[in-house]
């Protein structure tokens, strides 16, 4: 446990020392890549000094008019494929049990590491394709890349313990194959289950540098969990009008957070449905939040 901590201490100090005290959350490590078409969201309103962010979505705009094929391609000027190089499909064997991830960038010595759960249906494929979702997966690939660090994308068998002992182990590997650097887990969907579990486990959160749920399920008992009582930063992404975890529900776990000044952001699409938070979350902005919190 020392170990870990010293770890973490030094690399945070050295992102404290790459990262000037940041105006907004888009400043930090991470650099830009097509933010011309992934960042210039229209914001409609804030709240809770900033932390909260209602942004102009719109279905015409936003699916049919960035996309080739609504919701199955997306135009070539929002994908760049040369990324695909540092792209692998891998079978990892850890603590005695399999898992399927595709990996994109350095296998050792990143700068930091992202792992995306998916929601039910989906396996590693959905985090890897560059088409789908307005190329917003094409993007964090390259934004990672770009940065040294490394993206992973399992296929989760069960959204349960035995699916989160599978993170969790992931997560461990991650934190040591790049030497205590920063480890990020992004849970979409019914992923936020898995999400859930891993906040209540005191031994994963210690590989952790932050969360963020994507139009995942609330949790009432998060304000309680290991991974708040380590202030790990947390960043919702919700939208307003989701039929499956209602907005409200989520909005109200982060002021519950923001009330004692907890390191968290909520990003809210107007009129956004289940899905839109991974087609329409900026991911730049979102690592930035997380990798500058951790350094202060």
């Amino acid at each position: 446990m020392s170990t870990v901590h010293f770890v973490r201490h030094a690399v945070f100090a050295v992102f404290a020392f790459l990262v000037a005290l940041p105006v907004s959350a888009q400043q930090g490590p991470v650099g830009p890549f097509k933010d011309e078409l992934f960042s210039r969201m229209t914001v409609l309103e804030t709240a809770d000094s900033g932390a909260y962010e209602l942004i102009d979505y719109q279905e015409m705009r936003d699916i049919n008019g960035r996309d080739r094929e609504p919701e199955r391609r997306v135009k070539d000027a929002y994908v760049s494929l040369g990324v695909r190089r540092y792209q692998a499909n891998e079978t990892l064997n850890l603590a005695g049990r399999k898992l399927d991830v595709t990996r994109v960038g350095q296998e050792a010595n990143a700068a930091f590491s992202v792992i995306f759960i998916h929601g039910r249906g989906g396996d590693r494929r959905l985090g890897a394709n560059d088409y789908s979702f307005g190329g917003n997966f094409n993007r964090l690939k390259n934004l990672v890349v770009a940065s040294r660090s490394v993206y992973y994308a399992p296929s989760i068998r069960s959204f349960d313990e035995k699916g989160a002992a599978d993170v969790a182990n992931l997560i461990r590997h991650a934190f040591e194959q790049s030497a205590g650097r920063p480890v990020i887990l992004a849970c979409a969907s019914m992923g936020g289950i898995i999400c859930q579990h891993i906040s209540r486990n005191g031994e994963a959160v210690q590989y952790l540098g932050g969360m963020a749920l994507l139009g995942g399920p609330p949790d009432p008992g998060l304000a309680t969990t290991p991974a708040v009582k380590n202030k790990l930063p947390i960043y919702f992404a919700h939208g307003s009008a989701d039929s499956v975890y209602k907005a409200n529900h989520q909005l109200g776990i982060f002021r519950q957070l923001r009330k004692s000044s907890y390191p968290t952001r909520f990003t809210m699409f107007q009129t956004g449905g289940h899905g839109t938070p991974i087609r329409m979350v900026d991911w730049r902005k979102l690592l930035n939040f997380i990798l500058s919190s951790r350094s202060r």
